[in-house]
């Protein structure tokens, strides 16, 4: 336990930002999950809008130190390819 009064307060923040942390990235993993799954299912409609979504968490994530630009690069890239290729195959069906 904190003893000097800077401390405590320094304690206090901590708690909250990992608080706000740890909610930003449960969002951004949800985030992330829902765009997959449209891609499996290939639910054409939806899909430009959950993966902008995607991009949007990821983005604010990396801005904020939660997860590094590169992490974020890659996972982006990776969205948009499968995504990209459902499209691409949806269309061929149709």
């Amino acid at each position: 336990m904190p003893n000097k009064k800077s401390a405590i307060k320094r304690a206090r923040q901590s708690e909250r930002r990992r608080l706000r942390n740890r909610d930003a990235r449960s969002s951004m993993r949800t985030s992330v999950k829902k765009a997959i799954k449209a891609i499996e299912t290939k639910d054409v409609e939806a899909l430009p809008t959950v993966v902008q979504a995607a991009q949007s968490k990821l983005g604010k994530a990396a801005k904020r130190n939660l997860i590094k630009k590169n992490t974020m690069s890659r996972i982006q890239s990776r969205l948009m390819k499968h995504a990209a290729r459902a499209k691409a195959q949806a269309k061929a069906e149709a």
